[in-house]
């Protein structure tokens, strides 16, 4: 199957997920994340694929959501267009097959947002994580008020989202965004090598563990993440938002 914004492939047991926007520095459109969801679900289906990696460029894992689009939806099909992305993350959570995100670069906004939706986080050291939704008079919509708040505690995550402050690859790892620092020029293949490593286990176990732990993490999740859409709704339906947002690309034409 061909896609416009990821390259699929695949190394005997293990997927690879390749965001590929590199001129927008994988900014996230709609059309990815429809193509990211799709390719999840038949390496899921694939008795062959027993874990999958996902990854950006070594500038950038996903440095935020493509702005053009979205002001384009709020503008002219309202906030509820928004849906379909919502949608899409739920796709992806619900895969039962390891994911491990490969970081380098930005993860920014929704790209933070998906590189939280994956398992397993290794990180080179030019890993910056943020949520600067807030700049734009927005906040997270795609569930990291409830992910990091379960992750790395309230204070840390009302800075992150307060301020729009990005974390280095240390603190990602000291406060359990990311499992651990890789040399960017290994980060993949650690990737795969920890992919590889999942796959010499029993599917089933490996499966069901994974379902266990997110039992514990998701605890009461959906409901929060719901909450959290709602509150970004009321968001991208003020004036404003839309100003900031008219601004933004104003400077960005410039």
């Amino acid at each position: 199957m061909e896609y416009q914004n990821i390259i699929v492939e695949s190394r005997g047991p293990v997927g690879i997920i390749t965001l590929n926007r590199p001129r927008a520095l994988n900014a996230v459109c709609e059309k990815m994340l429809q193509e990211l969801s799709q390719q999840l679900e038949l390496f899921c289906n694939d008795d062959v694929i027993s874990a999958i990696v996902l990854k950006g460029s070594d500038k950038a894992f996903a440095a935020g959501i493509d702005i053009a689009e979205l002001q384009n939806k709020v503008e002219n099909f309202g906030i509820e267009a928004l849906d379909k992305t919502y949608t899409y993350f739920k796709q992806i959570d619900n895969c039962p097959k390891p994911i491990i995100a490969a970081v380098a670069g930005y993860a920014l906004g929704i790209g933070c947002e998906l590189a939280l939706s994956c398992d397993i986080v290794l990180v080179a050291d030019n890993a910056r994580f943020g949520q600067p939704e807030i700049s734009l008079g927005v906040i997270p919509g795609f569930g990291s008020t409830q992910r990091l708040a379960k992750t790395i505690g309230k204070s840390k995550t009302m800075e992150m989202v307060l301020t729009g402050r990005a974390l280095n690859a240390e603190e990602a790892v000291a406060c359990g965004i990311a499992s651990r620092i890789v040399a960017l020029p290994d980060l993949f293949e650690e990737a795969i090598k920890t992919a590889m490593r999942i796959s010499a286990l029993p599917k089933n176990a490996v499966c069901l563990a994974k379902d266990a732990i997110k039992q514990a993490y998701n605890s009461n999740l959906e409901a929060g993440i719901a909450y959290e859409n709602k509150n970004c709704k009321i968001c991208l339906g003020s004036n404003g938002f839309k100003e900031s947002l008219q601004s933004f690309m104003e400077k960005r034409k410039k």
